[in-house]
């Protein structure tokens, strides 16, 4: 049996579990024969669920590895280069100075500042003379910190703090078939990353290689951190915040495979939405039939996977 093979056969029995685990029971003999309750929960909440777990690993994943090669930083991710929190900001203040604003505004709004956000990180790294590695996303984390912190205070002195509590923890089980419809716009985003592989690979190899290239460095960065901001906050607002996927995945895709940006971006696809399925049905089954938030899960091991990732990067 080849490894792709093997690959093909793994993915398909996650999903199956996505699709079969639940509080409701549905089972695989009940498919073609399901009751009215069975077949709203599978259709409405299962499937679309599997679907964002899907869309949304395979997204974060890019990509973090999208703004590693950008900034020539393994560690530079959505998480640690303020991008979400940025997100984060534009959705608080949508909420509140537009308290009856539709999903296409609240989009625009964390889109602007999500680029914003990002824009002010990459400009700050060019003006400091320390890029230490492991200095570059801990400076960007402070960043998001202090984002986050002055969000959650807006949040506070309009009493919304529950609300942005609630909807922006990152959690699969409010995914249902009226919202997922967001997501899909990732797919695209996807393919145009994929089709500027090439550039991105280049871009990789710094700023002056890619100039004498013949490469529109700038252009292209721009053109990069807008797909990063724009796929991010349709994650955000179909899922919440999901932290460390952008960091851990690409990282331990690159230890195996190496660095290059057109050869590993399939598979640091495939092991985002890998890892996003195994973290969410670990979240249904540890305490049964209750459900843990996902991004509590992946925050622990995400954590746990960035110290390893920062000591091992040390150590070269």
């Amino acid at each position: 049996m080849t490894k792709v093979s093997i690959y093909t056969v793994s993915f398909a029995l996650l999903i199956g579990f996505s699709l079969f685990i639940g509080v409701q029971n549905v089972s695989p003999l009940d498919v073609l024969s399901m009751n009215e309750v069975q077949r709203t929960v599978f259709f409405t909440a299962r499937i679309p669920r599997t679907l964002s777990l899907i869309l949304a690993g395979s997204t974060l994943a890019v990509c973090g590895l999208l703004m590693q090669h950008l900034t020539q930083n393994k560690f530079v991710s959505p998480t640690t280069a303020g991008t979400l929190a940025s997100a984060r900001l534009g959705i608080i203040l949508s909420m509140v100075l537009f308290s009856q604003t539709n999903l296409l505004s609240q989009t625009v709004i964390a889109f602007i500042f999500s680029v914003l956000g990002t824009l002010f990180f990459t400009t700050f790294l060019r003006t400091i003379k320390l890029k230490n590695t492991i200095m570059v996303p801990l400076v960007g984390m402070m960043f998001g910190n202090i984002i986050q912190s002055f969000g959650t205070f807006i949040a506070i002195q309009y009493e919304i703090v529950q609300n942005v509590s609630s909807w922006l923890q990152g959690n699969f089980s409010l995914v249902t078939l009226a919202n997922v419809h967001l997501l899909f716009l990732t797919i695209p985003l996807l393919i145009i990353i994929s089709c500027l592989a090439h550039y991105f690979t280049i871009m990789g190899l710094g700023k002056d290689v890619s100039l004498e290239l013949g490469i529109p460095y700038l252009t292209l960065e721009l053109i990069g951190i807008v797909l990063v901001a724009l796929a991010t906050t349709t994650v955000i607002l179909t899922t919440g915040s999901i932290p460390f996927v952008g960091i851990i995945i690409p990282n331990l895709v690159a230890i195996k495979r190496g660095d290059h940006f057109g050869k590993i971006l399939f598979p640091v696809a495939f092991f985002g939405a890998v890892f996003l399925l195994i973290t969410d049905i670990f979240s249904r089954i540890i305490i049964f039939p209750y459900e843990i938030p996902i991004s509590v899960i992946i925050g622990v091991l995400g954590s746990l996977v960035f110290i390893f990732l920062l000591l091992r990067g040390e150590k070269e």
